[in-house]
């Protein structure tokens, strides 16, 4: 397959790395800085038995090319509006397009933008960060990717995107309901991202504190609450794993959002969370907890547009 993987940060050089390892030809589009440091450094992954020192084939928006066979969009919901206009060129008649972000605000835009034949639904079960010289750590065993047609039929094209996903070590097991999938991991992120954010911690921290595993689970209820609304209710293997994640002691999970927010950056608050509480709202649902954490993001935000301004 010719390949377009979008961002060559943690999961998308991650994910990329391992399918160019695999012998897939893969390009990863990336900004000038980014492209600038991985010529220098090369496309490094390590930890949990990772060891991956790639020279990866680099492309700049204006000269993308294509049409490529997949293209795995794996940007910051922040940088969305940007991204799709760099990738039109890339999406062919015959292109798939696997959206890899949080939440499900994204897949309106670019089914507007690239067509409905070409967009498939997309998960990413990873956890990995960005190191100061740019490497890739990868903290714990999950590599998974999830995906599927939005209709859930059949797809001879869905069967040899997972094919070729497995083939690079990626568990990409087969999916009946792929938007019912993403809001299950919605479901998920949303409520490590309240918890932790709310209280300036990790999931460990959270829990060692008299009230904090009480705050996980009413978190939990919220977003099933809303799952359920929506018609995607979660199951009760998802709850459990959610669960024991959430309040696990001694655990130093945080998302990637809360990195982002302590270290003053921007921040994908309204793409998985304020999304989350005004389809709440459409649904006649109350999500006090998810409300107030959605608020505080909002306040961050805004401070760092004072700022800029």
């Amino acid at each position: 397959m010719r390949i377009l993987t979008v961002g060559a940060g943690a999961v998308g050089g991650f994910f990329g790395a391992r399918l160019a390892d695999s012998g897939q030809d893969v390009s990863f589009l990336v900004r000038p800085a980014r492209a600038k440091a991985l010529a220098a450094r090369g496309l490094r992954v390590s930890g949990q038995g990772e060891q991956l020192h790639l020279t990866p084939k680099l492309v700049t928006a204006g000269a993308v090319g294509g049409p490529y066979d997949l293209v795995l969009l794996s940007v910051k919901a922040t940088a969305l509006h940007t991204a799709l206009a760099d990738i039109e060129p890339a999406v062919g008649p015959e292109t798939a397009v696997v959206p890899l972000l949080n939440g499900v605000a994204h897949l309106d835009p670019l089914v507007a933008r690239l067509g409905a034949g070409a967009v498939l639904g997309g998960v990413a079960k990873v956890v990995t960060t960005l190191g100061e010289d740019g490497d890739i750590l990868r903290m714990a065993p999950p590599a998974v990717i999830l995906t599927g047609e939005l209709d859930a039929r059949p797809s001879a094209r869905v069967d040899t995107i997972r094919s070729m996903l497995t083939e690079a070590g990626i568990d990409a097991p087969a999916t009946a309901d792929i938007v019912a999938a993403m809001w299950h991991k919605w479901a998920f992120i949303s409520t490590l991202v309240a918890l932790t954010c709310l209280m300036r911690g990790t999931v460990g921290e959270v829990n060692a504190v008299a009230g904090g595993t009480d705050l996980a689970a009413a978190l939990i209820a919220e977003t099933a609450a809303v799952a359920q609304a929506a018609g995607h209710p979660v199951t009760e293997r998802e709850l459990a794993f959610t669960t024991s994640a959430v309040t696990a002691p001694g655990s130093p999970l945080t998302p990637s959002l809360y990195r982002d927010l302590v270290a003053g950056a921007p921040t994908e608050a309204d793409h998985v969370l304020t999304d989350l509480t005004v389809r709440a709202r459409e649904l006649g649902l109350a999500t006090p907890l998810l409300d107030l954490a959605a608020l505080q993001l909002r306040v961050h935000e805004h401070r760092l547009a004072a700022a800029r301004s």
